[in-house]
């Protein structure tokens, strides 16, 4: 009986999709709204996501401008962008909130490179983690004669072939950011 793997591939387009949160967190020199994405603001006695509260554009290359369908909010939006310290600047004016990426320095460029390499190296440890849970099923399943030797290399060279394609994918994220951050 062949094994099934969709547990795992759920698993694997889950860190996949984590990544690519993750590293579109990274902050470059150019405006890039997923930055804001993790920020959450108070309104109305609950915390949510400044895109649940606001309009949030590109202006420019470096300036992103968030617009509040109410108003009253945009101090909160303010205040929970500052707090985030994203190395942001935040100003409001009658529009709304302009929030400006500053030129990116060789040293804040080595640390963004540094950060975005510790994030696709946790993301590899998750998924090595989620491989070593499906090998020990595999081995589970022969020792109760529920598969054949056979049945079980056979599962692990197809298990094997679902981590290096989703490593391929995290080194080619990781290359776009390289590039992205090197400007």
């Amino acid at each position: 009986m062949a094994y099934d793997f969709k547990p795992f591939e759920k698993r694997i387009k889950e860190i996949e999709e984590r990544a690519g949160r993750e590293l579109a967190g990274i902050r470059t020199g150019r405006a890039a709204p997923a930055i804001l994405d993790g920020v959450l603001v108070e309104s109305y006695g609950t915390r949510v996501p400044i895109v649940q509260i606001a309009t949030v554009n590109v202006e420019d290359a470096r300036t992103i401008r968030i617009t509040p369908w109410d108003m009253s909010n945009a101090k909160g939006i303010e205040k929970a962008i500052t707090v985030a310290n994203l190395g942001l600047s935040v100003g409001a004016d009658e529009k709304g909130i302009r929030v400006s990426f500053p030129e990116l320095t060789s040293d804040r460029r080595t640390q963004m490179l540094k950060l975005a390499k510790e994030k696709v190296e946790e993301l590899r440890t998750e998924l090595r983690a989620a491989r070593d849970h499906v090998w020990n099923d595999i081995q589970n399943r022969e020792k109760e004669n529920l598969m054949t030797e056979d049945e079980k290399f056979r599962s692990k060279d197809e298990m094997q072939k679902r981590v290096d394609a989703a490593n391929r994918q995290f080194d080619q994220a990781l290359e776009r950011k390289e590039k992205e951050i090197a400007g």
